[in-house]
């Protein structure tokens, strides 16, 4: 099959063997992969979790055809079925994931290329806004990182769940202007210095009871002085730097829960569970299409570099997507 392998040269559209289903893992005929922020750092040959290095092949979600399922896979996933998933190596005509990781896609009002880019966005949202945020109707929250694909999907996800106001940072005035199609009510700069006094007087001096956190260091403490007291910050990414300031004193005043993420040190039974809460919560709003990304564009799998390339120059608003 074709894959895109990771190499010296730089990533690669190679034939490599075709991977067989192991007793608990689903064997997707890939018909679209979407690209996601840490596949740049796997095509630049870094680890990511358990993957990395040279002979990696890239990629976190896809979406297709079952071809095979291991012998402990349930019942209700069979060969044939419509299906999207997260998963290493998606970047390929055929790909492995957990049955637990695996979503029906929904016949009615979905195509490949849509499917493949909500898998790793609505665990992510899901868990960080409702599970570790404990986001409650009539809240307020702030996505950081706002007009990325996965920030997108959280003000989405935070509406659907009755917040009572969704804020939404992007630095880029044009994404900014698009963010209320999403669910934003308040779009934020956080380049302005001001932008955590706009917070807090958007919400009458209390601040935001949630704060998703895409981007970290840069905007930490601004986060810590517009979160309400007791409020909760969910650190799901570090786009604006690894390490930082940060106002102990202010984080102990206003008693906030700061709350660290990510799926690369979660079981499999973790990760079963948070889809099968997505699932829960979530998938009315999905097979209804009010839960959707926008596409900023679609390359064939033989063109994934430039795919890759096309992420790194961080000019896409929405997902970037593989036709496989």
């Amino acid at each position: 099959m074709k894959a895109a392998v990771v190499t010296a040269s730089g990533v690669q559209v190679q034939d490599v063997p075709e991977p067989r289903p192991g007793p608990q893992q689903v064997l997707v005929r890939v018909r679209a992969a979407g690209l996601n922020r840490a596949d740049l750092a796997v095509a630049a040959g870094h680890a990511h979790g358990a993957i990395g290095g040279a002979g990696t092949i890239v990629g976190m979600e896809f979406a297709g055809e079952v071809a095979a399922v291991g012998a402990e896979v349930p019942g209700s996933i069979a060969p044939g079925m419509r299906v999207m998933a997260s998963g290493a190596a998606g970047y390929a005509e055929y790909a492995l994931a957990d049955w637990g990781r695996v979503f029906p896609v929904p016949d009615a009002n979905m195509g490949w290329v849509q499917a493949a880019t909500l898998p790793i966005a609505l665990q992510t949202m899901h868990d960080a806004v409702i599970t570790n945020g404990g986001l409650q109707r009539g809240e307020s929250i702030l996505i950081q990182g706002a007009s990325s694909g996965v920030g997108l999907m959280g003000m989405q996800i935070a509406k659907l769940m009755g917040a009572k106001q969704v804020l939404g940072s992007s630095r880029n005035p044009d994404w900014r202007a698009r963010l209320a199609e999403y669910g934003c009510d308040l779009a934020i700069d956080t380049g302005d210095a001001a932008w955590p006094d706009q917070v807090l007087a958007a919400t009458g001096g209390k601040g935001v009871e949630v704060i998703v956190d895409q981007v970290s260091a840069s905007v930490a403490n601004g986060n810590l002085k517009c979160c309400a007291i007791l409020g909760r910050i969910v650190n799901v990414g570090r786009l604006g730097g690894f390490t930082g300031e940060f106002d102990f004193d202010l984080h102990a005043a206003r008693r906030i829960k700061y709350i660290g993420v990510t799926f690369r040190t979660r079981s499999v039974d973790e990760v079963r569970e948070i889809v099968r809460r997505t699932r829960a919560d979530l998938w009315g709003a999905v097979e209804a299409g009010t839960l959707r990304l926008p596409i900023d564009r679609t390359f064939p799998l033989a063109e994934a570099p430039a795919a890759l390339a096309h992420m790194k120059a961080n000019q896409h608003f929405g997902k970037i997507v593989l036709e496989c």
